[in-house]
């Protein structure tokens, strides 16, 4: 994070504020005057909240600097897939092997991998698809799916993703859905979803943006003076298919997928 794009009162607002003096500072001010000024770093805080850091990290980060650690983190996964045996993890994973390729379905559409990851479809590849894909391919452990449905914060290591996810993923769909009525029935059509009548909301969903990485999309419309609700579950299997980090990627492009398409229809 670049130290001109912040101040120390931006930093101040997600420190403990306790000044309770075990990073060998006075005050919390004074740890966050020394960070932008460079001798601290914000690991040195053992209280540190890990939501709102991940939620300061989001706002404050260039966009190069995503750009470049997406890069990093796709080049990784792309070196891992060079020494998998595809035949073998395909059929764990719900894919399926054509020649030295192997093939997963997402949301109805078909993308196709090399050994090296390079990535092929009828979609325009883009990095939050590209990247989940090749972590779901990579994943170290797969299991099938429960039908038990838990929420994000469930997920190991969801308590820290917890509050970017809900001001990027579950935040953002609740409101394009109060202004678009009928997105979310859309979505079934478009993606090859299914309502689902067991779960007391005014729409429930599934969609399967991975094979074995079902998300249940569960909306309740504004009455009165209360506000709209909307909350995204996953099967219990998503907590063992795939890393915490990949789970919010995917959500979040899933969003920002959604909302061009409501301002499309609109």
């Amino acid at each position: 994070m670049s130290k001109a794009t912040f101040s120390p009162l931006d930093l101040y607002k997600i420190l403990p504020q306790t000044n309770c003096r075990k990073c060998h500072l006075p005050s919390c001010l004074a740890f966050a005057a020394a960070i932008v000024g460079g001798s601290k770093r914000l690991k040195e805080c053992p209280d540190l909240d890990q939501g709102r850091l991940a939620d300061f990290s989001a706002k404050y980060q260039s966009p190069e600097a995503k750009e470049t650690n997406q890069a990093e983190f796709i080049d990784k996964l792309q070196e891992k897939m060079a020494g998998l045996d595809l035949a073998k993890v395909a059929p764990r994973i719900g894919a399926t092997i054509k020649g030295e390729t192997i093939i997963i379905n997402s949301l109805g559409k078909d993308f196709i991998l090399d050994h090296q990851g390079n990535m092929t479809s009828e979609c325009h590849i883009i990095p939050w698809v590209q990247a989940p894909l090749l972590s779901y391919i990579t994943h170290k452990s797969h299991a099938e799916i429960s039908g038990s449905w838990i929420s994000f914060r469930e997920i190991k290591g969801g308590i820290e993703w917890q509050g970017l996810f809900t001001s990027r993923c579950e935040e953002p769909l609740r409101k394009l859905a109060d202004d678009n009525p009928d997105l979310l029935a859309d979505l079934i059509t478009l993606f090859m979803g299914r309502a689902v009548d067991w779960y007391e909301a005014d729409i429930a969903l599934i969609l399967y943006p991975l094979p074995k990485i079902p998300i249940l999309i569960c909306y309740q419309a504004p009455e009165d003076d209360l506000q709209s609700k909307l909350t995204i579950f996953f099967d219990a299997c998503c907590n063992t298919n795939l890393h915490i980090k990949s789970i919010y990627t995917l959500c979040a492009g899933l969003v920002q997928m959604f909302a061009k398409i409501a301002e499309h229809h609109s």
